[in-house]
């Protein structure tokens, strides 16, 4: 043990490792698959729905399951990685994400499925915070630093803007199965990679983990998501609703009670004094709540409106998706002359905009329809992507950094999470209810069946409902069920610009004239 230390403080005083960009490249393939699996899974839902037989209340969870345990363990990733060893942390977070990716793939129940992948959220913070920490310890400053934090964030971005695409093929091609069972030999080459390329490092004097911070934070925001998901099947007014609401509030004030008195926090509080660290955290919320929340609904309209297969989809997401890739270059360079509020506001205008853009689409309007409002949005988005973490950084002291982009980054996958599941809610009612009174004049069970067909629809199994009615019924009960879907899809996509256009605002008030300083610090090892 003794001698591991020395070592691990050899190395971090010592030369840069000659084997560095071996060590770019596994630590970037393993991340391209964390942002890879957050949107792929989008394109795959009609059908895992189909296969599956899964409630809505199931596909929201097999999306947020993932998201939950993703943004739960992003704060206390990066101690762990410090005080465990970042190879060992990058291994277990591999180890985890395949083995889940084939428990995934070869899922014969919602349940199992949603299991898998709370725990393949886990392996993905794992992977992508101890990423940051062995390129922080591997590249440690001048341009070659910088090279590798581009590549890096190149690849996170690749990861995200070709996910739905990568999904819709795999589902058109093979099945929903290969969304997950193709992770599976890259991981396991990985593995045998990073074991014959990567050096251990470690910090000595790295701090505790915060277990009862972690474990009431990660309680208090299940207990949001659950009531949230499951409010329209049980009633809002329910016992378990209501218990689960107050629940959520409970643990909330025990987290910041236990963060108050801990002397290392994981989520130190004071930093919420600090009005432009503030506004870029309420900026990643927003970001997360609206932009990301809304790629897993888009694919639903193209599937269930226009008619469009998964890959067909995938392709049509890209106007939307493919300037995350091509835009944060001109956002650092924006950054260098913008003051922060301008540009991080400017990007969150136009995400807004882009979704009220899309605001009356309907089933006569061509797919060229979204064009105009995609690429706003998309362009928005990427453009502040990477600021936002930049300037959550730049508005802090250097020695509070690692933690604050932390905070920043589990501000959006945690609203991400949220967002999901309330507009995922939003978009049922809306769609039991409009089901309901255009389909009073059919005979049958329709009515009574409203909210339970409102549930399938809104997962994108509008055909598959179709099939189970009488021949008489299925054309007038398919435009009726159409015309619902669509009502519930411009009711979440008006919120979703909301959403962004108040984030939007928060940071014009809040984030004053701070610029964004990317090129002025050196990367955190956290996020």
């Amino acid at each position: 043990m003794t001698k591991q230390i020395a070592q691990d403080t050899t190395r971090k005083l010592g030369a840069e490792p000659d084997n560095k960009w071996a060590i770019l490249l596994a630590v970037s393939i393993g991340t391209f698959l964390v942002p890879l699996d957050i949107t792929v899974v989008a394109l795959a839902l009609p059908d895992i729905e189909s296969s599956l037989r899964t409630s809505f209340a199931d596909l929201q969870w097999i999306i947020n399951g993932y998201n939950l345990s993703f943004t739960a363990f992003l704060l206390a990733a990066g101690t762990l990685a410090d005080r465990f060893g970042r190879r060992r942390l990058f291994l277990v977070g591999l180890a985890l994400f395949t083995l889940t990716s084939l428990t995934c793939g070869l899922a014969s129940t919602p349940l199992t499925l949603t299991l898998a992948r709370s725990i393949q959220g886990l392996g993905g913070a794992l992977l992508l915070i101890s990423s940051l920490a062995i390129l922080s310890e591997t590249f440690r400053a001048g341009p070659e630093r910088a090279n590798a934090f581009g590549v890096w964030g190149l690849v996170m971005g690749v990861g995200a803007s070709l996910g739905p695409m990568i999904g819709g093929l795999l589902v058109d091609l093979l099945s929903w199965r290969w969304i997950f069972l193709l992770n599976v030999p890259i991981g396991v080459g990985l593995v045998v990679f990073t074991l014959s390329k990567v050096d251990e490092s470690r910090d000595p004097g790295a701090a505790r983990v915060d277990w009862l911070g972690l474990t009431t934070f990660t309680a208090a925001l299940f207990s949001l998501c659950f009531a949230l998901i499951q409010g329209n099947e049980l009633g809002w007014t329910s016992t378990p609703i209501l218990s689960l609401l107050a629940a959520a509030t409970v643990l909330l004030v025990a987290f910041v009670i236990i963060e108050r008195r801990q002397s290392q926090p994981m989520f130190e509080l004071s930093l919420l004094g600090n009005p432009a660290f503030v506004g870029t955290s309420l900026l990643a919320a927003t970001n997360g709540a609206s932009f990301w929340a809304m790629i897993v609904y888009l694919p639903l309209f193209f599937q269930n409106v226009l008619g469009y297969s998964p890959l067909q989809s995938g392709l049509l997401l890209l106007p939307l998706t493919v300037p995350l890739l091509v835009c944060p270059p001109l956002g650092g360079r924006l950054a260098q002359v913008l003051p922060a509020r301008v540009l991080l506001s400017g990007g969150m205008l136009m995400i807004g905009l882009g979704f009220v853009w899309m605001y009356g689409i309907n089933a006569g309007s061509p797919w060229t329809a979204f064009l105009p409002g995609f690429l706003l949005a998309g362009i928005g988005a990427g453009l502040i992507n990477a600021e936002i973490a930049n300037v959550a950084i730049a508005v802090l002291p250097p020695e509070r950094s690692g933690m604050g982009s932390g905070i920043t980054s589990t501000f959006r996958h945690g609203a991400h999470a949220l967002g999901i599941a309330l507009l995922g809610s939003l978009l049922t009612q809306r769609v039991a209810t409009s089901l309901e009174q255009s389909t009073q004049t059919l005979p049958g069970l329709v009515t009574e069946r409203s909210t339970q067909l409102a549930s399938q629809i809104a997962a994108g199994d509008l055909n598959g409902v179709v099939r189970t009615l009488p021949p008489n019924l299925q054309n007038a009960f398919a435009e009726a069920a159409q015309n619902s879907f669509i009502d519930g899809f411009n009711l979440i996509v008006l919120l979703a610009a909301a959403t962004a256009l108040i984030g939007a605002l928060a940071t014009f008030v809040l984030v004053k004239d701070q610029r964004s300083q990317s090129q002025e610090r050196p990367s955190p090892s956290k996020t």
